[in-house]
């Protein structure tokens, strides 16, 4: 089976939409060509030359980072500079260079839910869901191909309610209809009008993959025209966005809830604010750079915040409302979401063969001393 690069965006697309990330973001294919067949692919955090060394040496043409090389446009391309460099390093060796950045964040299981579920925690909801248009789709099927045409709608994405997929709401009815000239109908004969028990199937689809729903839709559904209404709700989508909150399985101390942290992140240090004595259950956690979730985080009770990059002035607003802050680390925080990516990547590409390769080359950039 020959998987090219274009078919590698559609399989990350149903992991991290791409549509999920922030607009100031750049993520999805930065440099290579996306009819090129995919020999291998490395994971890794950031890109830098000895990530591009280890693809080539290992067999791989695709580089999938968490942060973009490129973030902002080009003037100019010096093969002296290091981002030159890395750029030439990449087209000379024919690389093929995809970010999955805030699209991963913003994921139902991207990088603060791993981060979440790496510590423990459970009853996991999103910390600042994604404002998204929703639609709520109703199409009227013969009742005999009613689960078929469900399956297809939840398999495509459609029917996500918190934790719930595929889910649907179906009424009887009757629908009528009368074949025109030139028409095949699949059910009654031309001229003559037409009684059919039929089912009102309802669902909800984010805009962003209605295009999807509606070819999976369209492509199961027996009627020759095909009957569906698309109205506009102004429901808030919880299923994907940026954080986690979850609870420990029971109570701890902030100290001992730090000691485990260091542990399962692998950390030697951490920067904490807050009474190491007090008891916690209530954890949020944002993967990377996450001062801004300290807001949500303090709105929805938490107890402690988990990300990286805090300073000064988020632990004295925390800390005089009563919120601790364990600062991780940006490196940390993130890494930990790389596993089940390559993961799911191994396990959807199966059938082509293709090696997916977890960088280990990577380390924080902070030695603390």
């Amino acid at each position: 089976m020959t998987l090219k690069v274009k078919d590698l965006l559609q399989e990350l697309e149903k992991i991290a939409p791409f549509t999920l990330a922030e607009e100031w973001d750049n993520v999805g294919l930065l440099v290579g060509n996306p009819e090129a067949e995919v020999r291998g692919i490395y994971l890794c955090l950031d890109v830098d030359l000895t990530g591009l060394q280890n693809a080539v040496d290992k067999g791989c043409n695709v580089v999938l980072s968490h942060h973009p090389v490129l973030f902002k446009p080009l003037r100019q391309i010096h093969y002296n500079e290091p981002l030159g460099e890395l750029l030439a390093v990449a087209i000379r060796n024919d690389l093929n260079l995809i970010a999955c950045h805030t699209n991963y964040d913003n994921a139902a299981a991207g990088v603060s839910n791993q981060l979440a579920q790496r510590l423990g925690l459970q009853n996991l909801q999103v910390l600042m869901p994604k404002e998204e248009q929703l639609y709520k789709l109703v199409v009227f099927v013969p009742r005999d191909y009613e689960k078929v045409v469900r399956q297809a709608l939840g398999d495509a994405g459609a029917g996500y309610i918190g934790n719930y997929s595929h889910c649907t709401f179906a009424a009887p009815g009757t629908g009528t209809f009368l074949p025109l000239e030139g028409t095949q109908p699949f059910i009654g004969t031309q001229g003559q009008l037409e009684e059919v028990a039929e089912a009102r199937l309802e669902t909800v689809v984010p805009k962003r993959i209605l295009k999807r729903v509606l070819q999976a839709m369209l492509a199961v559904h027996p009627y020759e025209e095909v009957a569906y209404d698309l109205i506009p709700l102004a429901n808030e989508f919880q299923r994907e966005g940026l954080g986690c909150l979850g609870l420990l399985p029971q109570p701890k101390t902030l100290a001992e809830f730090t000691a485990e942290l260091k542990e399962k992140l692998g950390l030697k240090t951490v920067k904490v604010a807050g009474e190491l004595e007090k008891t916690v259950q209530k954890i949020a956690v944002c993967g990377g750079a996450g001062k801004i979730a300290l807001n949500r985080a303090l709105a929805l009770g938490a107890d402690v915040l988990v990300t990286g990059e805090l300073g000064h002035h988020e632990a004295q607003a925390a800390l005089q409302q009563g919120m601790a802050l364990i600062d991780a680390g940006h490196y940390a925080t993130e890494v930990v979401a790389l596993p089940y990516l390559a993961s799911y990547l191994q396990q959807q590409l199966s059938s082509a063969a293709i090696p997916v390769i977890l960088g280990k080359s990577e380390k924080d950039y902070w030695d603390f001393i």
